[in-house]
C-alpha cells in the first residue's frame, strides 16, 4: 500500500487512546484551573483554565542511563500529548539522593531531545523535579497527621516487616499507631529537625493493616536519610518515599493521565487514596489525575534492570553506558540507531495491558525499514583476500587504473554517484573464493577436474560496477591458507558499457581496489546475550554473555566512505548497515560499527 506524501495513516487504536478520547469527549478535566508554577503550593487555587487538553509526564529517577524500555515510555507519554494537543512534563523523581547524580540528569535530558521531543509548550518550560515540591510534600504530610491519616512509627525495620503480614496473613497494628495527633506532629518535626538517627522512625499512612492489598497496609511516606541531595543540598534529612511523592507531583502539575508500567498497578489504590485525602483538605485540584498501567517492554536478548546494567559497566563487561551492545539509549545511538527507527519500533509493538516478550528482530527490522531509503551505499571488504588480475597490463595497460562509479543510492539518482578505481590488484572477501566449490556456489573457484579426468574452466563472476573475470587459481602459504587469488579479465565487459551483457554470469561480488581502498576498523557488534531471556531462572546473567558479541576487523572501504563523519550511516553492500562511530571515528582513522545485517539471520 502506498500512502501519499501529504497523508498519514491513522494511528492504531489502543486502550490509552480510548481513555484519552473518552475524557476529552466528556470534558473530564476541562474545568480544572492552571496558574503559576507547580512549585507554588497555592497554584491550584487560582488561575486560568488549563490551555492543554491533556497533560502527561515522563518521570525517571536520575540514578542511571535510560534504556530501550524507557524509550517506549518517552514515545508514549510525549507522543500522546503531542497527538491530542496536550503537554508532556519532563520530571525527575529525585527522592533518593544516595543513588542520584547530575550526570544522569543530563543524559536523560539529552536522550529525550535526541528522540525528538520537547517539554516546552505554550511559552513555558515544563521541566520539573520532585525536589521542587519537597516543602509542599512536607506540609501535606502534616495535614495527613492532623487529619488522623498518618502517624510516626518507631518500630525497627525487622519488626515492621514482620508485622506487615503477607498474602495469607493480615498485618498487625504498630504499637505506635494509636499515638495522639499532637505527639505524631512533634515526632515528625523531630525527624525533620535531625533529632532522630537514620532508620529510627518513619512516617506511615494510617489505612488498613488487614487490607488484602499489602501496599495499603500503612505504607511508609517519609524516612530519615542524611544524604546530600544534588538539587536541595543538605536542607533536608528526611525524604519522601516515591509512592507518596509521585501522586503529589502529578496533582501539583495538573497531570490528567499518569501512565506507568504494570508493576505499579497494585499501587494505584494508594495513589487514589492519597489524592482523595489531599483533595478533601483543599490541597489539590479535583478531579485528580488518574493512573493507567501498560505492559513494560520485555525485549529478547536484552537486560533492562538498571542494577544489572550498572554491574555490566562497573565490572567492565562492556566499555561503558554507551557501549553499542548496551540497550541504553546512548548505546543504541552509538550503535547507529536513529530516533525515527525507535519511534517506529514503539508504534509497531503497540500498547497493551498484558506482559509479553518482543523479539529483538522487531527492533532491528524497524531500523532497516528506516535506514533503507536514507543510507548511502558503499562497498567494503571485511575479511580481505588479495585478488590479482594477471592479464591486466596486457588488456588495459601497465599501471592503468579504470574509473568506475555507482549510485549513492540505487533508488535516488538525484543524490549523485560515488567514484572509485579498478586496477590490477583488488581486495575481495575471503568467502568469495573456494578451492572446491560447494553445491550452488557461484563465486570464484579455480578450474575443476571432472570424473573423467578432464578440466573445466574456473568460474566467471562480475565484480560489481566493474568487469567480468575468470578465476585461474590461487596461492597458499605453508599452512595451506589462501593468500592470493588469480583471475583474468574478460575484455569489454565493464558494467554500463555495450559489452557488459556479452558474458552471462551467475555470481556478482563486491570489491575494493588496492590502489584507492582505505583501511578501516570495523566493529562487528552482535547481541550481548546468547539466550532470549537472560537473567531468568537460576543462571547468572553474566554467564549468558555472548562471547562473540564484538569482533574487531581490519577492513578496506571504498574512497567515499573515508569521507564519512561521525554518526553518518551507510549500507555496506552485501553486509548490512554500518555507522561511523560517533566517538572514535576521525579523519585518517575511520571506525565503523555494524548496526544490523541486511536481514535477521540470528540463530540461523
Amino acid at each position: 500500500m502506498t500512502v501519499p506524501a501529504d497523508k498519514e495513516l491513522p494511528k492504531p487504536s489502543n486502550f490509552l487512546r480510548q481513555v484519552i478520547e473518552r475524557d476529552l469527549e466528556q470534558g473530564t478535566y476541562a474545568q480544572r484551573r492552571w496558574g503559576g508554577s507547580p512549585g507554588d503550593a497555592a497554584h491550584h487555587l487560582a488561575g486560568e483554565p488549563d490551555p492543554a487538553r491533556i497533560r502527561t509526564r515522563f518521570p525517571p529517577e536520575p540514578n542511571g542511563y535510560l534504556h530501550v524500555g524507557h524509550a517506549k515510555s518517552i514515545c508514549l507519554n510525549f507522543g500522546l500529548a503531542r497527538e491530542y494537543g496536550g503537554v508532556c512534563h519532563m520530571r525527575f523523581d529525585d527522592t533518593n539522593p544516595e543513588k542520584e547524580d547530575v550526570e544522569y540528569v543530563n543524559s536523560i535530558l539529552d536522550a529525550v531531545r535526541w528522540l525528538g521531543f520537547s517539554w516546552d509548550a505554550n511559552g513555558t518550560s515544563h521541566l520539573y523535579h520532585a525536589s521542587d515540591y519537597f516543602d509542599f510534600m512536607y506540609r501535606a504530610a502534616e495535614y495527613l497527621i492532623e487529619a488522623g491519616l498518618a502517624y510516626v512509627d518507631e518500630q525497627s525495620a525487622e519488626a515492621m516487616r514482620a508485622n506487615r503480614g503477607d498474602f495469607g496473613k493480615p498485618g498487625v497494628d504498630s504499637p505506635f499507631r494509636s499515638r495522639s495527633i499532637d505527639e505524631n506532629l512533634q515526632r515528625f518535626r523531630d525527624m525533620r529537625d535531625g533529632k532522630l538517627p537514620d532508620g529510627a522512625a518513619v512516617l506511615r499512612a494510617k489505612i488498613d493493616m488487614a487490607s488484602p492489598n499489602i501496599n495499603m497496609r500503612d505504607p511508609a511516606l517519609y524516612r530519615i536519610r542524611r544524604a546530600t541531595h544534588h538539587n536541595t543540598g543538605d536542607k533536608w534529612c528526611i525524604y519522601p518515599m516515591y509512592t507518596y511523592a509521585h501522586p503529589i507531583e502529578d496533582a501539583l502539575e495538573n497531570i490528567t493521565h499518569s501512565l506507568c508500567t504494570l508493576e505499579f498497578e497494585d499501587q494505584r489504590p494508594f495513589y487514589d487514596w492519597l489524592l482523595d485525602a489531599l483533595g478533601e483538605g483543599g490541597l489539590t485540584n479535583q478531579p485528580h489525575p488518574r493512573q493507567y498501567e501498560f505492559a513494560r517492554l520485555n525485549l529478547t536478548y536484552v537486560i533492562t534492570s538498571k542494577r544489572k546494567l550498572k554491574q555490566l559497566v562497573d565490572e567492565r563487561h562492556v566499555s561503558g553506558w554507551d557501549d553499542p551492545r548496551m540497550p541504553t539509549i546512548v548505546g543504541l545511538r552509538r550503535r547507529g540507531y536513529t530516533p525515527e527507527s525507535i519511534l517506529l519500533f514503539c508504534e509497531r509493538i503497540g500498547v497493551t495491558k498484558s506482559d509479553s516478550w518482543i523479539d529483538y528482530g522487531t527492533l532491528e527490522q524497524a531500523l532497516r525499514d528506516d535506514l533503507d531509503p536514507k543510507a548511502a551505499r558503499g562497498m567494503a571488504v571485511l575479511d580481505p583476500l588479495k585478488l590479482v588480475i594477471t592479464n591486466w597490463d596486457e588488456v588495459m595497460g601497465a599501471g592503468t587504473l579504470d574509473d568506475c562509479s555507482a549510485p549513492v543510492h540505487p533508488h535516488q539518482p538525484e543524490r549523485g554517484r560515488r567514484e572509485f578505481r579498478f586496477g590490477r590488484e583488488l581486495w575481495i572477501e575471503r568467502s568469495d573464493y573456494e578451492e572446491v566449490p560447494p553445491k550452488g556456489y557461484n563465486r570464484l573457484y579455480p578450474p575443476q577436474r571432472t570424473a573423467d579426468g578432464s578440466m573445466t574452466p574456473g568460474n566467471k563472476v562480475r565484480l560489481k560496477y566493474g568487469h567480468v573475470i575468470e578465476c585461474k587459481g590461487a596461492t597458499k602459504d605453508a599452512d595451506g591458507t589462501v593468500t592470493e587469488v588469480q583471475a583474468e579479465l574478460i575484455p569489454d565487459t565493464k558494467s554500463g558499457t555495450a559489452g557488459s551483457d556479452k558474458v552471462k554470469v551467475k555470481g556478482v561480488i563486491t570489491w575494493v581496489a588496492a590502489a584507492d581502498g582505505v583501511p578501516a576498523e570495523v566493529r562487528m557488534y552482535d547481541r550481548l546475550f546468547s539466550v532470549p531471556q537472560p537473567g531468568t531462572g537460576d543462571k547468572d546473567f553474566l554467564e549468558e554473555i555472548n562471547p562473540d558479541s564484538l569482533k574487531v576487523l581490519t577492513a578496506y572501504v571504498e574512497p567515499s566512505l573515508a569521507a564519512a563523519k561521525g554518526d553518518d550511516r551507510f549500507q555496506f553492500e552485501r553486509h548490512g548497515y554500518f555507522v561511523a562511530d560517533r566517538v572514535d571515528h576521525r579523519e585518517g582513522k575511520p571506525v565503523f560499527n555494524r548496526v544490523t545485517g541486511m536481514k535477521d539471520s540470528w540463530g540461523k
